[in-house]
């Protein structure tokens, strides 16, 4: 097993939950994580407590701050070997009354940004024979759930440029997943509880019980954690031919 010391990673959306645990899952296998995020004061937090890691603040829905996040971290700390997508925003609000702004916000943040990440770190990859880019989808990648048109869009084409990335990328030693998590225990989760109570018209108190984990065979959140720690194995050399697939970590949500 060649160890994953000395890589180089971007995570995005890093500053909190899924993004910062799998930092930190990284770095603690001797990944050189850079972690980015609009969220400055946390972002730099994290960063100053993990090992050979740096902040760089980006806006993934501009185009010049995805270009200057990989070419700063070129410049850094060298090739980009890692790249993690997990950066993303909800709202929760039937089609009809869906803000056109916060679509477009949506899709650019969650779908554009990674196609850029992923075209800008792919040239090294293919020169160096070896690359690992983790897109954080959602079990929302392959079910639907009403009030989320923005998100669900997002994360079905995700999956998509998984799969599109895995073809192109695997004579190169490149693999590209996508992991589905279920609801996990997140600031993005806990944010959409006063939403959801409203659109579904039940208390706050009663969102988690009735639509968070009401699909699941396990009546229960995920932890941050436990995706970080499926992120740190598909960059593992064990996982070297899983490429182009949904790694559903859901709660027996899709074994309906």
């Amino acid at each position: 097993m060649t160890s994953l010391s000395g890589k180089v990673a971007i995570v995005t959306g890093a500053a909190s939950g899924i993004g910062l645990a799998i930092a930190q899952d990284l770095a603690a296998q001797g990944v050189k994580v850079t972690l980015s995020d609009v969220d400055v004061e946390r972002g730099k937090a994290a960063a100053s407590e993990l090992a050979g890691a740096r902040f760089q603040a980006a806006d993934m829905s501009s185009a010049q701050d995805v270009q200057a996040l990989v070419e700063s971290t070129r410049q850094a700390e060298g090739p980009v070997d890692i790249l993690v997508n997990n950066a993303g925003i909800q709202h929760v609000a039937p089609i009809v009354e869906f803000p056109e702004e916060k679509w477009r916000q949506i899709i650019e943040i969650m779908l554009t940004a990674p196609f850029l990440l992923t075209q800008a770190v792919l040239p090294d990859m293919y020169e160096r024979k070896w690359g690992r880019i983790i897109n954080i989808a959602s079990v929302h990648a392959v079910r639907a759930s009403a009030f989320k048109s923005a998100y669900v869009t997002a994360k079905h084409g995700l999956l998509g440029l998984t799969r599109v990335t895995a073809l192109e990328a695997a004579e190169y030693g490149v693999t590209c997943n996508a992991i589905c998590p279920s609801y996990v225990r997140t600031p993005l989760v806990e944010k959409q509880i006063a939403s959801q109570a409203k659109v579904h018209n039940i208390p706050e108190s009663e969102v988690v019980e009735k639509v968070m984990v009401t699909e699941g065979a396990i009546k229960r959140l995920l932890e941050p954690a436990e995706v970080a720690h499926l992120a740190t194995f598909l960059c593992s050399d064990a996982a070297s031919a899983i490429t182009g697939s949904a790694q559903m970590i859901d709660c027996g949500w899709t074994a309906h």
